[in-house]
């Protein structure tokens, strides 16, 4: 499942919906709005981005993941719009045969989102000051 939404993720439902009798590991991430960035305080962030093409570029993600390592079940969600501290950001989900597989295959998949997925953050400062960061 890949999906991009405006509402709050419910980590809940994707860590369950990637749950399998086929794998004995899940590995869930979450990204979360933190307060403080290289010595700044943020107050809140805004995600942008193109919903079809963000998506699509997930599917290859995934597909590579899956060529990688034996992925049972894989769920990424991102969210878009304004977002305040401690709110989940992006959630990623893997069920694979045993743990190491699940937390390599989660750990490629959010370090390659965060540079190849054209999804833009704005980063809304203390001072009142903004500034958008795009994928490296």
């Amino acid at each position: 499942m890949i999906e991009m939404t405006n509402a709050p993720i419910d980590y809940h439902a994707l860590t369950e919906s990637v749950r399998s009798s086929q794998s004995g590991a899940v590995v869930l991430f979450l990204g979360t709005v933190r307060e403080m960035t290289e010595g700044r305080r943020t107050v809140a962030l805004e995600y942008e981005g193109y919903p079809q093409m963000a998506e699509a570029k997930l599917a290859e993600l995934e597909s590579q993941a899956r060529s990688r390592w034996p992925i049972d079940q894989v769920g990424i969600i991102h969210r878009l719009g304004h977002l305040e501290l401690g709110d989940i950001s992006v959630a990623i989900a893997v069920s694979c045969p045993h743990r190491k597989q699940a937390f390599e295959a989660g750990q490629f998949l959010i370090d390659e989102l965060k540079v190849s997925v054209p999804i833009w953050k704005r980063e809304i400062w203390d001072d009142g000051t903004t500034e958008w960061v795009h994928p490296s």
